[in-house]
């Protein structure tokens, strides 16, 4: 697919192509969203059995496109931007409070986004095979957009940073919050595709439809390569 003309929303049907984005060396920061150790655990299939069976299953597929695609993506991501010396954040969901009386109120609410990960608990930490180096900026959040409650806004400004390309996790959730917050705020943002994942293959082309032209660009890592300055 070519991106100048893919993941098109009703809105933008038969608008002129995208412009090549202009990208400086020092003033393009790539940030991983959420990655985190507890979205990649897995239980024993052995011991599960109806619906808990059922959910495994169900979650097979995204397991698959992270290991598969995403994580590697993400790798080759971060080793062009610290070879060419742009910057590297990482934002994570974890609370300060052991009892997570800090969170949002997304985040206590019951089902999905009900989420308990003290700061300090190896689950909350990111994966290991993208671990942050010394000098990459972790923001730690309660809320889904990695701007709301945290300092990174200032940052990346007080950093003169003009495009944030954005990976990560999940495509329609906090990735989504992250990029509208970061649009916002008059950042150009790049979501590259294949180094996102929701929970399902149609959540993530929707949410990329939706995002796409209004609140970035949406491409794949080897496209962004291209505009990448060395």
């Amino acid at each position: 697919m070519d991106w100048k003309t893919g993941w098109r929303s009703f809105y933008y049907q038969g608008a002129p192509e995208t412009p090549d984005p202009v990208l400086v060396r020092g003033r393009v920061a790539l940030l991983v969203i959420d990655v985190q150790e507890t979205y990649l655990e897995r239980p024993d299939p052995a011991g599960l059995a109806g619906e808990e069976l059922a959910r495994f299953h169900a979650w097979t597929p995204f397991h698959t496109r992270m290991h598969g695609t995403v994580l590697p993506a993400i790798q080759r991501l971060l080793a062009r931007f610290r070879a060419d010396g742009n910057p590297v954040f990482f934002a994570r969901i974890a609370c300060l409070r052991p009892d997570g009386a800090d969170r949002s109120l997304s985040q206590k609410k019951p089902g999905w986004n009900n989420l308990l990960l003290p700061q300090d608990r190896p689950d909350s930490q990111i994966v290991a095979s993208i671990a942050p180096q010394p000098g990459e900026i972790v923001v730690t959040k309660t809320t889904d957009s990695a701007l709301t409650g945290t300092n990174l806004r200032l940052i990346l400004s007080n950093m003169g940073i003009t495009h944030v390309v954005c990976a990560g996790i999940f495509t329609d959730q906090c990735v989504s919050s992250t990029v509208r917050s970061l649009a916002d705020e008059s950042f150009d943002v790049i979501v590259l595709e294949d180094a996102c994942a929701a929970g399902s293959d149609a959540l993530h082309e929707r949410e990329l439809e939706i995002l796409n032209r209004i609140y970035c660009e949406v491409m794949r890592v080897e496209d962004l390569l291209g505009y990448l300055p060395a």
